[in-house]
């Protein structure tokens, strides 16, 4: 098909803004971008989507989420309010995935790719929990991903905070579904796989050679770090080393590793992250939310580390993340000149694009080029002032809302069309989770009592 009568935001490299220009999708690619009249004239008898004025731009992409977590909204936490990070954990999460089975794991995992439909994000990185439904979860998510369309990397985050057996059956649900993505390369690519560890202070040492040496090669790890203090004091006690250089000494790092939060790194653990090439997401709303601090991105971003944009199982409204990102950091900071929104847009254009391109076997989305997989959305935004590759940053932070995109597309496949969901039935997929809510909750309160 040709998609027509839009305005082009490339996010390539070198960012443009086409007027005048349309593309042509052929079997799930890009194959030509061009001025709309030389397109037109190539391929007159093509069918046509026709944007209407609308901004064609590249699906959004999240570096960090977690499907498992969609139980939670709306969830009351028994006694007193969480104190700190640790007790959240205790309180809220770490109940609520030995909560989950494997009917709320499809359901979790259902409406949270809707959403991400809805709003325009075209690409997840899960990190998958549930305790109480390990062996054969991820082949659960990943019929989720198939029936929806979406393109997602899944991991199961290995843990011994519920003993040595459950870990060993972590890492055997890790090993069996990397396998079957090496071998079948499932969804024509559209699914890749990550060896998913929950955090240095909930996995031993033999837990972490244990995964180090099951890991096969070219695939990498997926790991919460330094979230909070927490994690650093622990390391530290357990190893004399903080977090990152006891993972380090462990082979856990490397240029296919993906590093979520590192909040509480320091100088020498940023500098262990950017030698060793390993992607950082930074999740802001999540931050914010447990009170954790802020990271360092744009020193991290001066080191030379990959520091990428996800969410961490907040809404996937990608947009609302470069929001936080831009304000948050300038609180934090009590400085309005900190945090650049052209770092923001690095952050979660160019760097989320590559990290895909790096996790999907060179997969290019991301981006409108000739050649890019067309993963794309179309956005109802009318600016009434100027708008250029120069300044789009503060458009979108600004003037953007997730309930001006109107259609998505994954690989040529349109999943939403003038906000009405395609793929499946959205109403149903809704009532099925919400039914199945009271049991998840029930099942948690149960483990305070």
């Amino acid at each position: 098909m040709l998609i027509t009568n839009g305005v082009l935001i490339t996010w390539e490299d070198e960012n443009r803004v086409l007027e005048g220009w349309a593309l042509r999708v052929e079997e799930g690619k890009i194959t030509h971008v061009e001025p709309q009249q030389i397109l037109t004239t190539k391929f007159p008898d093509e069918e046509k989507l026709d944007a209407q004025g609308q901004l064609i731009m590249p699906g959004n992409i999240c570096a960090h989420t977690h499907f498992y977590g969609a139980y939670s909204r709306g969830m009351g936490i028994p006694g007193d309010s969480p104190s700190g990070f640790v007790e959240i954990l205790e309180k809220l999460w770490w109940p609520l995935d030995r909560a989950l089975d494997e009917r709320s794991v499809a359901a979790s995992a259902m409406v949270c790719i809707l959403d991400a439909i809805r709003h325009g994000t075209t690409t997840l990185f899960d990190h998958h929990a549930s305790p109480s439904f390990i062996a054969g979860s991820l082949d659960t998510i990943y019929k989720v991903v198939e029936k929806t369309g979406i393109r997602a990397s899944l991991s199961y985050e290995v843990t011994d905070r519920n003993g040595i057996m459950q870990a060993e059956e972590g890492i055997e649900e890790n090993k069996r579904f990397i396998n079957f993505v090496l071998k079948e390369h499932p969804l024509d690519g559209r699914v890749s796989a990550a060896f998913g560890l929950h955090a240095s202070l909930t996995v031993s040492d033999q837990t972490l050679e244990k995964a180090r040496k099951a890991i096969p090669e070219d695939i990498g790890f997926h790991i919460h770090v330094a979230e909070s203090e927490a994690d650093e004091y622990d390391s530290l006690k357990k190893s004399d080393l903080r977090t990152v250089e006891r993972l380090d000494k462990f082979g856990i790092l490397g240029p296919k590793t993906i590093v979520a939060h590192a909040v509480h790194v320091d100088g020498r653990e940023a500098e262990i992250l950017a030698r060793r090439d390993v992607w950082v997401s930074h999740q802001p709303r999540s931050n914010m939310n447990n009170a954790v601090g802020m990271a360092a991105v744009e020193s991290m971003d001066r080191m030379g580390v990959k520091v990428c944009l996800g969410n961490d199982g907040f809404s996937n409204t990608m947009w609302d993340e470069w929001k936080a990102a831009y304000l948050a950091h300038k609180l934090w900071h009590r400085d309005p000149r900190r945090m650049n929104g052209m770092l923001v847009a690095k952050m979660a254009t160019i760097h989320n694009r590559r990290l895909v391109e790096n996790q999907f076997w060179g997969t290019q989305v991301g981006v409108i080029k000739e050649g890019a997989r067309a993963d794309l959305i179309l956005v109802d935004y009318h600016p009434f002032t100027p708008m250029t590759a120069g300044n789009l940053p503060w458009h979108i932070i600004f003037g953007f809302n997730e309930s001006m995109i109107t259609t998505t597309i994954v690989d040529g496949k349109i999943l939403m069309k003038d906000r009405v969901i395609l793929c499946v039935d959205e109403k149903k997929a809704f009532a099925d989770a919400r039914q199945l809510a009271p049991e998840v909750w029930n099942r948690y309160a149960v483990q305070f009592k």
